[in-house]
């Protein structure tokens, strides 16, 4: 498997992100070489989760009534929406989420643009000890080199983020082999027809849309519904991105989705129980 940088050109804010990305990752290198990894691993609270169990069956703590899972992010901020909350704890926010019944907490730990960092995912980790029924932790990141697979899992990571545009397609096929080799299960991003036959030919079992538009930054929920029916049933669906309301969230639901990806709405809210409850379309349910 080659241990090469696998990112390509897309003409977006992806490239100037990557850029920053090379650069840290060489500090990152210097500051913590892979041989640490081990102990950092054996150093772990608790067991790992299965990422795609916990989208297709929830947790034993999810709301009764839950219609839909849900994999909620840890952000402080954006280059598209500027900051969020500068002051934002992960591992605070991560057992508020959890108790709100996410199946899964989403942790950025891209430092320049979102304001994150690798300290966050651990500190998340950690804030679940050893609860078997915790969320699943996903890595959301630029990942594009061998090392940073592998710090995700040396920091409690149970998935993390490939985003298809910004990968060669040799280096996506050989970071989804090296993600599962870790242990590790990887959320595939798409964003048209062509990215979600390169994430399937690449053996994605679990595909993200992006409802948003890396070009524009403009946000549009037809795009899971139009990209949503051309994913086999087997393979797990994640929309991402433009989901705030439970209307948004039926109409993900209404066609095939699994779970939403939800930010932005989540860590602005004043009550992160209500909100989650209302894109897991609980009320729908206790209602009906």
């Amino acid at each position: 498997m080659p241990e090469a940088d696998g990112a390509r050109a897309t003409g977006t804010v992806l490239d100037r992100i990557v850029a920053d990305r090379r650069e840290r990752l060489a500090e990152d290198r210097r500051a913590i070489p892979e041989v640490n990894f081990a102990a950092l691993v054996s150093a772990l609270p608790g067991m790992p989760a299965d990422f795609i169990t916990r989208l297709r069956e929830g947790r034993k703590a999810a709301p009764l009534y839950a219609r839909l899972r849900l994999i909620a992010e840890i952000k402080r901020a954006s280059p598209s929406k500027g900051l969020f909350d500068a002051d934002l704890v992960a591992a605070d926010q991560a057992r508020a989420y959890a108790a709100a019944g996410a199946s899964a907490v989403s942790v950025l730990t891209e430092p320049s643009f979102f304001r994150g960092r690798i300290a966050d995912l651990r500190d998340a980790r950690e804030a679940f000890g050893d609860d078997s029924d915790r969320p699943a932790l996903l890595r959301k990141d630029f990942i594009f080199d061998p090392y940073q697979v592998r710090e995700s899992c040396a920091n409690g990571a149970d998935a993390l983020l490939l985003i298809v545009m910004m990968l060669e397609p040799a280096a996506l096929r050989d970071l989804i082999a090296l993600t599962r080799a870790e242990g590790l299960e990887p959320l595939v991003e798409v964003h048209d027809e062509a990215e979600v036959e390169a994430a399937l030919a690449a053996g994605a079992r679990v595909i993200g849309v992006n409802n948003r538009d890396l070009r524009t930054f403009h946000e549009d929920l037809s795009t899971t519904e139009r990209l949503a029916r051309l994913v086999p049933s087997e393979v797990t669906v994640v929309a991402e991105s433009a989901i705030k309301t439970a209307a948004d969230a039926r109409r993900m639901q209404a066609v095939g989705v699994h779970a939403l990806l939800v930010g932005e709405a989540l860590v602005t809210t004043g009550d992160i129980a209500e909100k989650a409850h209302e894109l897991l379309l609980v009320h729908d349910r206790a209602h009906a």
